[in-house]
């Protein structure tokens, strides 16, 4: 028998932005079909038109494209087994249906939501509060079960509103492998009779999933474990249509949990806690309202991917930096935690530092030039790579990189209060002079001309760095600590290292 290709697919509903978990059910769909070379396909599910939210599905195709999540087919991208969007398949879905039904896998069910409701308070009086549509309160309802053929007939005729519901047989054990969980087992009896096809013509989730999913030959289904009560009627659902053979393989993923664990990762969580839970920001258009987002606030793409591969995963090394393609080979379903887990903001940003600090200069100064641009500063790229070189130890975002590096662009306008205090004296006056006049007579002013010059200064004078180098730096940057003052010196240049010297002079007590 030839080896099913591997096919996948992402399938968000419209209804609001990409929250950080569906990027990862994404991101493991993407790693599982890149390494069975297989194809990773965008499907959008927008059956329920009642939720749908304008933009959103523009929100989640850009989403996927800044997270380098491509799509082979689906979309926004094409392919052979279109359309990809629930909505415009609408009229394929209902031969299936009427199949079930013809079968007497499925019935016909006119109760109104009236009857429902009416039904489900009588139940509630009665101590009942869950009640269901199952196999035993069926007998009871609307339904093409329990109403004469002819009277069906007749009520469709007149063009009453109806669903389709599947029919559930009683005390049917149903089975199935995750390649997350292992086996799982649930009995019909624990299962209501869901609709699977809606009184507007359109098909519900379920049915509208399983069909695509067949339709488009997908062999595996990746997704977020709240789809793991939902899996048996699935499986029943391949049996009735008689697709069995051609059932894909089921994943179901742990939830992404808040950081103190108690609870999913909503999506209003990330701002009231402090933290992005989107990839881009999103403006609903209707409230108005804005929530943050990974890109714009100063996240790598890559860093936020690597984050999210290990909320969940482990490859089980003790390395933690993974390109995407390094994912792709180590990725396993199989090294999948069952339990959920938990989100770390400052192990997140700490992902993004490993980033930025891989990044050579050259990078950096692009990324730093463009930041100060946005704040009305001009820089080289040559002035902006000497500065990356020297600053990106200490920062976690390119905007760390720029308000770190603020005296390189501005003279000192105040100085540290403590080191002012502490450290700033006549003897500190004095040396700030004499260093002046070393530096005004070098004709080289690299930072080892600077460095050399220094020294020979304290050897000359018989003095500890620590008598002359904190009013050196408080003088230059108005700061207590940083990094070399000869970089910092050579990157000023001669004259404007020796004009701060000057107004410090000037500016400051005499100690």
């Amino acid at each position: 028998m030839e080896e099913r290709k591997v096919r996948v697919r992402f399938a968000p509903s419209p209804t609001g932005p990409l929250h950080m978990g569906g990027v990862r059910t994404a991101l493991y769909n993407y790693l599982f079909a890149k390494q069975h070379n297989g194809d990773f396909i965008l499907r959008v599910e927008d059956t329920d038109q009642t939720r749908f939210v304008r933009g959103a599905e523009e929100y989640i195709i850009n989403s996927l494209k800044w997270c380098g999540i491509s799509p082979d087919e689906g979309q926004g991208v094409g392919g052979d087994y279109g359309p990809y969007r629930q909505s415009e398949r609408k009229a394929m879905y209902r031969q299936y249906a009427e199949q079930l039904v013809e079968n007497d896998c499925a019935y016909i069910a006119f109760d109104s939501a009236d009857d429902l409701d009416k039904v489900r308070q009588m139940a509630k009086d009665a101590g009942s509060p869950n009640w269901q549509y199952n196999h035993i309160t069926r007998n009871s309802m609307k339904n093409s079960l329990t109403l004469p053929k002819a009277e069906v007939e007749k009520r469709i005729a007149a063009g009453e509103p109806y669903v389709i519901r599947i029919k559930l047989q009683r005390n049917e054990e149903v089975k199935f492998e995750d390649l997350v969980r292992g086996w799982v087992s649930v009995n019909t009896n624990n299962m209501d009779d869901k609709v699977l096809f809606k009184s507007d013509g359109m098909p519900t989730y379920h049915l509208a999933n399983i069909v695509d999913d067949h339709l488009m030959k997908i062999s595996h289904v990746i997704r977020g474990e709240e789809w793991l009560p939902s899996a048996p009627l699935h499986v029943l659902l391949y049996r009735y249509l008689g697709w069995e053979d051609e059932m894909p393989a089921f994943a179901h993923l742990p939830l992404l949990l808040k950081p103190d664990g108690n609870g999913k990762l909503s999506k209003r969580d990330g701002d009231r806690l402090g933290f992005p839970v989107f990839p881009l920001e999103w403006h609903n258009e209707e409230s108005g309202e804005v929530f943050s987002g990974y890109k714009e606030n100063g996240y790598f793409p890559e860093a936020f991917i690597n984050m999210l591969a290990f909320l969940g995963w482990n490859p089980g090394t003790a390395q933690e930096i993974f390109s995407l393609d390094e994912l792709v080979e180590a990725f396993s379903l199989r090294k999948v935690n069952k339990a959920g887990a938990r989100y770390d903001h400052d192990k997140t940003k700490w992902f993004n530092q490993q980033y930025l600090r891989a990044k050579s200069d050259q990078e950096l100064a692009e990324l730093l030039k463009a930041e100060a641009l946005e704040a009305g500063v001009e820089v080289s790229l040559e002035k902006a790579a000497a500065i990356s070189s020297l600053m990106k130890e200490r920062a976690y975002f390119i905007k760390d990189l720029w308000e770190s590096s603020q005296f390189f662009f501005q003279a000192p306008s105040s100085y540290d209060e403590k080191t002012l205090r502490k450290k700033w004296n006549q003897d500190a006056r004095h040396h700030v002079q004499e260093l002046s006049a070393i530096f005004n007579s070098l004709d080289d002013f690299s930072a080892e001309s600077v460095e050399s010059a220094f020294k020979a200064y304290l050897t000359e004078n018989e003095l500890g760095f620590g008598k002359v180098g904190p009013g050196f730096r408080l003088a230059v940057t108005g700061q207590g600590m940083g990094p070399s003052m000869f970089d910092i010196c050579a990157i000023l240049g001669k004259n404007e290292t020796i004009a701060r010297l000057h107004k410090a002079l000037e500016t400051l007590p005499n100690g």
